[in-house]
Parts: C-alpha cells; structure tokens; sequence
C-alpha cells in the first residue's frame, strides 16, 4: 500500500499525484491534509504517513514545501528510511542501494512532471540483492536500536 500526506504547501501536488496513481491504477490511501489549509503543520502529516508504514511492501509519500521537514519527522518514526527527492536518478539509487521506504517531496521546487517521473521510478525500483546493501541496512537497523 502507498500512503500519501501533505501540509498546505504541499496539498496541491498531493492532489495531483492522487490523480496520476488514479491514472496508473495504483492502491494509495490518502492520510491528509483533506482540504487546503494555511494553518495547517507538516508534522502531523509526515508522522501519519510514517506510522502507517507496517508491512515491508508499504511505501509512503510526504510533502511540503522544502520537503525537509517532513523529511525530518518521518526519519524520526522506528523502521522508515525516509528520501528527500533530488531527481528520478537519485531516487532509483536511494530505492536499489538505501531501501528508502518513504519518499520526500519538496512542492516548492518539483513540477508536477518531474514528481510524476520521481514517484513512478521510487514504486518501481527494487532494493538491491548485493550483500553490502543489506550489511548497511543492518547498521542502520542497529543504531536505530540503540535509541
């Protein structure tokens, strides 16, 4: 399942990402924000998408403006290894080499387009096989358990 959430800033593009997953026939559940509201704050929507994360096929989607903060709540969440997106090529690396599953989008700086091309490449790229990806999950497995 592809949970999807966002503040105000980023409303917009979630609403026309919820279009083109409709488009392309992918399940998502859409955790808020419901109705586009200035006042509204990045963390509740970072943290209910990161909470929803609970099967290893799950994959979440987080919006703001920059795209840092809901970067930042959504690493705080036990088990998510959260992207802020670049590009698509960066995102195929994040996904085949850090096994992100959650991805972070910056609505001030990404079109439409380029978020489109981003989300299609984060869903459809696979978490390597090589050894020293899985020994690196590990390692950040066992620091996360530290805390």
């Amino acid at each position: 399942m592809i949970y999807i959430g966002a503040d105000h800033r980023g409303y917009n593009l979630k609403e026309a990402l919820k279009e083109y997953m409709d488009e392309m026939g992918m399940e998502y559940e859409d955790v808020g924000a419901f109705e586009l509201d200035p006042q509204d704050d990045f963390p509740k929507f970072a943290k209910l998408v990161a909470e929803h994360i609970n099967d290893p096929d799950d994959r979440g989607v987080v919006i703001c403006g920059s795209g840092v903060g809901v970067d930042e709540v959504a690493n705080k969440v036990a088990g998510i290894r959260c992207g802020l997106a670049i590009n698509k090529e960066q995102i195929k690396s994040a996904r085949h080499d850090d096994d992100i599953n959650v991805l972070a989008l910056a609505a001030d700086v990404t079109s439409e387009e380029d978020a489109k091309g981003i989300i299609k490449m984060f869903l459809g790229t696979d978490f390597g096989t090589e050894e020293k990806y899985k020994r690196r999950i590990n390692q950040i497995n066992d620091i996360e358990d530290e805390f």
